[in-house]
């Protein structure tokens, strides 16, 4: 990776075209090929950018340009389908390259198994009568996260996900259908467990009969945040 910060003017011409005047910004080129142009203030995000594959070439910096803005030197940046990036340089005032390496990937934490995980330990956290018969019980299309026994002796299939959607209600739904006809479980209940519900999940699901438990990761791990609690 090379990080540059510059006096640079910036001119992005493509579907739409985009100027950036002359002021002192980081210049991000990656192992990739990828520019990115970055403010020191704002969002995240950066203002101009150029995604691989792409090709960089410098060039000569204009000779007709304004004194008071000269540049000294020109960098263009060009992806297949043509769309162009110029990058005029006014002044370098640093110019830094480092070996990143191989990156192992993003590791999330409170990913669907380790809430699982929790409430596989704790079940009463999804309802105050449940106990856990087995996690990943088989179903002929695939396992159940978690199968709990209610206090009434029903049994209880439960789908946990991150973000509860439509399509994890219709995957609970599936399961139930199979389940419900295996005579040795009997009466068989779902419930659709996630951190966030969409309001469109959550009216699927109760229309077929599966309640909606929202959990907190965080309560589940023995976190608590006490500055929520002074508002």
């Amino acid at each position: 990776m090379r990080l540059i910060i510059a006096r640079c003017q910036v001119d992005y011409a493509g579907k739409l075209t985009a100027h950036l005047p002359l002021a002192t910004r980081l210049i991000m080129i990656k192992a990739d090929g990828s520019v990115q142009i970055h403010a020191d203030d704002g969002a995240y995000k950066p203002l101009n950018w150029m995604s691989a594959p792409c090709v960089l070439t410098r060039q000569a910096a204009p000779v007709d340009q304004d004194p008071a803005g000269a540049l000294i030197e020109s960098w263009s940046v060009r992806n297949r389908s043509g769309d162009t990036l110029q990058i005029g340089l006014a002044e370098i005032l640093s110019d830094s390259a480092y070996e990143l390496g191989r990156d192992p990937g993003l590791r999330k934490d409170g990913v669907e198994k380790h809430l699982q995980r929790l409430l596989a330990a704790d079940p009463s956290a999804i309802r105050g009568d449940l106990s856990l018969v087995q996690r990943e019980y088989q179903t002929p299309i695939g396992p159940v996260d978690l199968l709990c026994r209610a206090a009434d002796g029903a049994y209880v299939a439960v789908e946990v996900k991150r973000r509860g959607e439509i399509d994890g209600v219709e995957q609970l739904t599936r399961y139930l259908e199979l389940m419900r006809r295996d005579h040795l479980l009997g009466r068989v209940e779902g419930i659709f467990v996630a951190q966030q519900i969409k309001p469109q999940a959550q009216v699927v699901a109760l229309d077929r009969g599966i309640a909606c438990v929202k959990v907190d990761y965080d309560a589940l791990r023995g976190i608590d945040h006490p500055e929520e609690r002074l508002f």
